[in-house]
């Protein structure tokens, strides 16, 4: 009966107020065991199941509940932390930006024997957008670098190769030309002109920052990282 067995794959799967807010201690005790575990982050960038409220994962510039007047600070890089362990398969995708990039980052992810995490951007309500257009919204956030796609394998390290891979090109529009489809941002241009504009200005420059780092990253020596 041995050939009728089959491997468990075993997924944990939450949003990113349990991943990057209350839940993250666990998150955190559960990728460092180095078991064979994968876990899966649903990120609407808000507490959706409770009002949308404001997380640690809002982006700068996003309006939410306590953040009326635009989230001051850059969202949280759960990924970039996963990472510095250097064992924890990470990847970050987007379905309506890079199908395939996305099955990949499954595959890969299942078959990686240590934990893994996927960072999945999900387009929400909370957002304010026609819902039927969400695929869309994910491609153009792809565009603007505010949501940079990629894989990091630890698995290539005993292949003499850096592990991590940028699967989306570099940024190609501005913040403001994804960001401004959606109330949660297009909101605070009405209520404080201003300071929308001073907050979209610093999304764009986190954008920047983000990505020149990924890049660095990406083109370290092996031997050197």
């Amino acid at each position: 009966m041995a050939d009728r067995l089959v491997r468990k794959s075993v997924w944990i799967v939450g949003g990113d107020g349990w991943a990057y807010d209350i839940g993250y201690g666990g998150l955190d005790h559960v990728l460092a065991s180095g078991k064979n575990i994968n876990a899966l982050v649903l990120d609407t960038e808000v507490y959706s199941n409770t009002g949308g409220q404001a997380s640690k994962s809002t982006p700068r510039a996003a309006t939410a509940k306590f953040a009326a007047n635009g989230k001051g600070q850059a969202k949280k890089d759960l990924g970039m932390i996963a990472m510095s362990y250097g064992n924890i398969y990470v990847a970050r995708v987007a379905m309506g930006s890079n199908d395939s990039q996305t099955l990949r980052a499954f595959i890969e992810a299942d078959a990686y024997p240590g934990c893994s995490l996927i960072i999945a951007y999900s387009h929400c309500i909370a957002h304010g957008i026609d819902m039927s257009k969400g695929m869309q919204q994910q491609k153009l956030a792809v565009q603007s670098g505010a949501w940079p796609l990629y894989r990091y394998n630890p698995a290539l390290v005993d292949e003499g190769k850096n592990p991590l891979t940028i699967d989306s090109a570099a940024p190609s529009i501005p913040v403001s030309e994804y960001a401004y489809n959606e109330t949660r941002y297009r909101m605070l241009t009405q209520a404080n002109e201003e300071r929308a504009e001073a907050l979209m200005s610093m999304a764009n420059e986190d954008v920047r920052r983000r990505w020149e780092k990924l890049v660095w990253l990406s083109q370290q020596d092996v031997k050197q990282a």
